[in-house]
């Protein structure tokens, strides 16, 4: 029997309002993510990450971050989370408090990209988080914590499992037991994924885990499916396949929720999404991304479709 065989459902965040968006060099305008977010909140998307409240100078798309989280529709049943860089970042979140429940916080697991993405050390960057716990569980928010280029890092390598184990050991000394493990610049493969959460999550069966693929090199489906072999059942996925970290050199996008979605509902695997519903969103961005997706279902449609057979021809005689 395989492992996955014993998973009768996955959870799925979508990152795509966040993470698919935030390398886009044209401005995605305001009333457009809300279109997209509000469309996304009636598919049975468990969680929507809908922004980050980083500097709009760090990533010129998210200026609009408090328009976006004022303006969406809140749908019972979705949790509406955000990313938060930094404790400026915090303070603009907390007043909308009432529409998101969770935040996540940013670290990254080697001192060079971690420097890229924060201009901080490691260290600096975990007393800051320390400090955001405290503030953000105060509020009432759900907090959880990023391991990113926990599988692989474009100025460092391959990182080792130890070093995974601090910043798991440092989460968990703030209280963050939520976990995500972040494939940033999509170089991870299925044997190293498998080998990987199978560590992290024996020896940490106190954390939930979650694991955010890129799709880079086209391994995205494959690392899942090493994933729930292992015994993991929580993922992010990003809409129409977009997505990419502005500093890890060559990073594209997201494993496309859509292929994610149709793969699992194809082995008998439950999401609580609707397919057709999740299909027509990704669509929407045919509208307005001037450049191709990163979806293999938008590109060949859903296997399942049947097409008419052709009637037989009557042979012509020679």
């Amino acid at each position: 029997m395989l492992a996955t065989d014993k998973i009768k459902k996955v959870h799925i965040m979508e990152v795509g309002p966040r993470d698919g968006f935030q390398s886009e060099k044209q401005f995605v305008p305001t009333a457009r993510k809300i279109e997209v977010i509000n469309a996304l909140s009636r598919t049975g998307l468990p969680a929507i990450q809908v922004t980050s409240f980083v500097h709009p100078k760090a990533v010129p798309q998210f200026v609009d971050a408090e328009e976006v989280v004022a303006g969406i529709d809140i749908v019972p049943g979705v949790s509406y989370r955000a990313l938060i860089p930094n404790l400026r970042g915090l303070e603009r979140a907390r007043p909308f408090r009432d529409r998101i429940d969770a935040v996540s916080f940013m670290l990254s697991v080697t001192e060079s990209h971690n420097r890229a993405n924060g201009n901080r050390t490691i260290g600096e960057t975990l007393e800051e988080i320390a400090r955001m716990t405290k503030v953000a569980r105060e509020d009432g928010f759900t907090v959880s914590g990023s391991m990113i280029c926990a599988l692989g890092c474009p100025f460092e390598g391959q990182v080792g499992v130890d070093r995974l184990e601090r910043i798991a050991d440092r989460y968990l000394e703030i209280g963050i037991s939520n976990i995500s493990i972040a494939d940033t610049i999509g170089i991870a493969n299925p044997k190293l994924v498998y080998d990987i959460v199978s560590h992290m999550l024996g020896k940490y069966p106190q954390v939930t885990w979650n694991l955010h693929l890129h799709n880079t090199r086209d391994m995205a489906l494959a690392n899942t499916l090493a994933a729930l072999e292992a015994g993991l059942s929580r993922f992010d996925g990003g809409v129409a396949g977009l997505g990419g970290c502005p500093y890890a050199p060559g990073a594209t996008g997201n494993i496309a929720t859509e292929d994610m979605v149709n793969m699992l509902h194809g082995m008998g695997i439950e999401t609580g999404i609707d397919l057709d519903r999740l299909l027509a969103v990704a669509k929407m961005h045919e509208e307005f991304i001037p450049h191709g997706l990163g979806s293999s279902l938008l590109r060949a449609g859903r296997g399942n479709v049947l097409l008419p057979a052709p009637e037989r021809q009557q042979k012509i005689a020679s």
